[in-house]
Parts: C-alpha cells; structure tokens; sequence
C-alpha cells in the first residue's frame, strides 16, 4: 500500500475512535484513482464532522497528529488547512458538516471511513464546478486573441510581468480549452477544476508546444507569435485582430 493511502487509513482509525467525527474522504490522487499517486503527490481530503465539532477541528490539529507529527500547518481556508508532517507528507483538508458537504463541487472522492450511522454514499454527494457561462470554442477563441493583444500593450508599457500573465497565462489557458472542446481524448484524467493539470500528458508537444508557447518573463513576444500562428493554423480567426495583433508584434522588433 502506497504510505499516503496508510497515513489515510491511520488519520481514519484515529477519527473513528472520536465521537464526534463522522467521515474521511480522499480527493484528488487519494480518491478513486489514486492509482495516480506517486512520490510528488500531495494528500486531500474532507473530514466530515458533527455541526457543534467543527469550530474544534479547525482550531486544533490534535486530532490529524493522531495518526504522524506535524512539523508545519497554516489556516488557508476558512474550512481548512495545509500541513506538512514529520515524514515529509504534505496534506491539504477542508472539515466540513454533511450539509456543507451536500452543497460543495467535488468529483471523484473515495470514502476512506464512514461511520456506521451515517447512510449514504458520501462520495456520491460531489457534484462537476460550475462551467463558464459561454464554453464555446468562438468564446475561447477570441478571449485568447483579446489576451494575446491586451499582453503585448503590457508589455510594450515595460509591464513585462503582467504581459506574460496575458500571453503565457491567460491565453494558454483559452488554447488548453479550444483542444478540450475539439480534441476527443478519452483516456487522459481532465481535472475539472484546474485545466492545466496533466495536460503534458494529454497532448503531445507537436499537439500543444507548451515550451515555445510558454518560454519564459523576457519571451513574451515571441510567445504571442507561436500562439496566434497555432490559433491562425486550426481556426477561422477574424483578420482584423489577428492583424492589430501583428502591428504589435512589429512595434516589438523596433
């Protein structure tokens, strides 16, 4: 058994032995595939807890120590916590109630312990995030030609670090979500809440050339220019921006 999965097992023998807990629930590469997990993983997951718990399991870590020392944790969320254990195990986790539970997008969790009167598949409970309000490929399009030339305005200002946002942030994000809506890839494990996760394995460079689209603080316009021509090679992109892009580009060269 990997050691994460044990560390789970562990925190879920410990939280049983509580009166007031209720259910453990692994997320992400802890969930249901957590074939995935490897020696960069990190550990999330839901701790599910009586209502009058809560305000205990925030404000105090003794019961994750149940199961290792912790050598580090801060307050990130208002529901949780990230913590680095003794051995080099870093976990991220949210306590939450069974209605907060019922109310919170989530996918793929596996529940790790649940107590015997809690009925219910909780891990059914995850609902997909809430899409864009226009996921189409015209939206994604014409946000990653808007971006590409809000960039090159930044970076032609001297505003170099938000024009890479701009050109190897932002629109990169558009172009991951053209392939999404125009590729058929069904054997890659899409996170629905961060795009940009295992998506080297997803797309071959010659596919997606992440190293010349996303080259560095002082390429930015070199960048701009691999991305509009890879836009320009598998879309019917409106001239008149791709041309105004260009006049930026140009403004660059001198």
């Amino acid at each position: 058994m990997h050691r994460m999965l044990r560390r789970l097992d562990d925190l879920a023998a410990h939280l049983a032995t509580r009166g007031d807990a209720l259910a453990l629930l692994g997320l992400g590469s802890a969930g249901v595939e957590h074939d995935r997990l490897d020696e960069h993983s990190d550990l999330d997951f839901f701790v599910v807890v009586e209502g009058a718990a809560k305000p205990r399991y925030l404000e105090s870590i003794d019961w994750l120590q149940g199961s290792c020392p912790v050598a580090y944790s801060f307050v990130n969320h208002p529901n949780g916590r990230k913590a680095l254990f003794a051995d080099g195990i870093f976990v991220e986790y949210a306590v939450l109630t069974l209605d907060e539970l019922a109310r919170l997008p989530f996918q793929g969790a596996r529940v790790v312990w649940q107590r015997e009167d809690v009925t219910g598949d909780l891990a059914g409970y995850g609902r997909p995030p809430a899409g864009p309000p226009y996921d189409t490929v015209e939206l994604h399009l014409n946000e990653a030609l808007t971006n590409l030339y809000v960039g090159l305005h930044r970076e032609l200002r001297g505003e170099r670090l938000t024009g890479a946002r701009f050109i190897q942030s932002f629109a990169v994000d558009r172009v991951i979500a053209l392939l999404r809506l125009t590729t058929v890839r069904a054997h890659d494990r899409r996170d629905p809440f961060e795009p940009s996760r295992r998506v080297e394995q997803a797309y071959s460079p010659d596919v997606l050339p992440l190293a010349e689209m996303v080259p560095g603080y002082e390429r930015n316009r070199q960048a701009a220019t691999v991305t509009l021509n890879w836009l320009e090679q598998r879309f019917a992109v409106d001239p008149v921006i791709a041309d105004a892009i260009r006049r930026l580009l140009s403004d660059l060269r001198q």
